[in-house]
């Protein structure tokens, strides 16, 4: 690649708690991507927007709140809509097993429970990267 990937973290809706989104924001920059932090209460179109304008290779959400069959739904849309087909969209908190699996069957990439090595998730993404976007 000839530039870093680039990786928007973001945290949508109520949910207030942050901190595993700051972790993951700081492995993914210690593993030498780019990352643009949104901060807490986010609206899906913030996020795509903001994910949009900074010209990202995935977006990572972060939920503790029990509103991804929410949330996820609209911002895999709202990608469409926009014709971000090469954009990755992961996250993970508290998702129920079933739940990851419809929401990857819509779409969504690969999800993470806490307690996930952040190696295996700085590994998905770079390989997702590295498979499905042109540099």
């Amino acid at each position: 690649m000839n530039r870093p990937i680039r990786v928007l973290v973001a945290k949508v809706g109520l949910d207030g708690h942050d901190r595993g989104a700051k972790v993951i924001a700081t492995a993914l920059r210690d593993a030498g991507m780019e990352v643009i932090y949104t901060g807490l209460r986010q609206t899906p179109e913030m996020v795509v927007n903001a994910a949009l304008q900074e010209d990202v290779d995935a977006i990572g959400v972060s939920i503790l709140s029990g509103a991804h069959n929410t949330v996820f739904p609209k911002l895999i849309n709202l990608m469409k809509e926009k014709s971000m087909n090469d954009v990755l969209l992961t996250g993970g908190g508290i998702i129920p097993d079933d739940d990851m699996k419809t929401l990857q069957e819509m779409g969504v990439g690969k999800l993470f429970a806490p307690g996930t090595a952040t190696t295996d998730i700085v590994a998905y993404i770079t390989e997702w990267v590295k498979t499905n976007r042109n540099f």
